[in-house]
């Protein structure tokens, strides 16, 4: 071939490569637009109110769900909002040097908190449903963990919550690298608003107990990550040997679990509640 055609040749190959360029670019740009019109979408819930309560019960069960669900994990322990790292809850992705930033929103009654004008509905359409009062998902409100909350223990948890001492937060935040919203406009990754059936009434209150029932109702704080089946549960013969993994966030051998589980709220759970999971996830082994 003449250099006039091996000049040609390349020429042809250098716009292609440029023109494939473009595209890829047009695609990701197209993409990320469509992650941010799933950020700004409107989700639409049936919500049914759930009316509210103060005794002094529902306060300490509220405290203890509070604590043991992973609210406080996630909102601090008053309630004021956090910076947290949701990376290890996400499955691999390529997001490159880039990471997600996000501060939870204040959850009291205090100077920029979320929660003031909050009504019956707009707790439940949150907590059940990882839906705000506008109509918008809550991005990583892991509500598919409580959607089946029955309706005593959600009054509990909203009572314990609107208790809280008024304290002064910083505004949420949340900042997404461009490759989550390229992935999330494309479907690969989704909130739970998403991933919950929004049509199915809420269970009926059962009362807590060391049995396979109880531990149905408490299995979404596990299957929400894991699966319905967990078969890592091969490991663990024994109660002791489970509630002792749990409390502590270690295997028998002591080798650390990674640091996704989150064991600074699943070590509050109390022994009737690890029973009961142990028992539910022991019998469909």
């Amino acid at each position: 071939m003449h250099d006039s055609g091996v000049k040609k040749a390349l020429m042809l190959v250098a716009v292609a490569l440029v023109a494939l360029a473009i595209a890829a670019a047009a695609g990701l740009a197209g993409a990320a637009w469509m992650g941010e019109r799933r950020v700004a979408r409107t989700v639409e819930v049936r919500v049914v109110p759930v009316p509210y309560t103060r005794d002094a019960a529902a306060l300490k069960q509220g405290k203890h769900l509070f604590e043991s669900r992973g609210c406080a994990q996630c909102h601090g322990a008053d309630g004021r909002g956090i910076a947290i790292d949701v990376e290890p809850w996400l499955p691999a992705r390529p997001w490159g040097a880039e990471r997600i930033e996000i501060r939870s929103p204040n959850i009291t009654r205090g100077d920029g908190g979320v929660v003031s004008d909050y009504n019956e509905g707009d707790w439940v359409r949150a907590i059940r449903h990882g839906v705000n009062p506008k109509g918008h998902a809550l991005m990583f409100m892991p509500s598919d963990a409580y959607n089946r909350m029955h309706d005593r223990d959600l009054a509990a948890l909203v009572a314990y919550v609107r208790s809280l001492a008024p304290v002064a937060g910083e505004s949420a935040t949340l900042a997404l690298p461009l490759l989550f919203k390229v992935e999330y406009g494309l479907g690969l990754v989704n909130d739970a608003a998403d991933r919950i059936d929004h049509r199915k009434p809420p269970p009926l209150a059962i009362a807590p107990a060391p049995t396979q029932a109880f531990g149905v109702y408490l299995a979404p704080l596990c299957t929400t990550c894991h699966g319905e089946t967990i078969a890592s549960m091969q490991r663990y013969d024994t109660l002791d040997k489970f509630v002792a993994m749990m409390r502590t966030g270690k295997r028998a051998d002591g080798a650390a679990i990674d640091p996704a589980m989150p064991f600074v709220a699943l070590r509050n759970l109390d022994d009737v509640e690890l029973a009961a999971l142990y028992a539910h996830f022991r019998g469909r082994r």
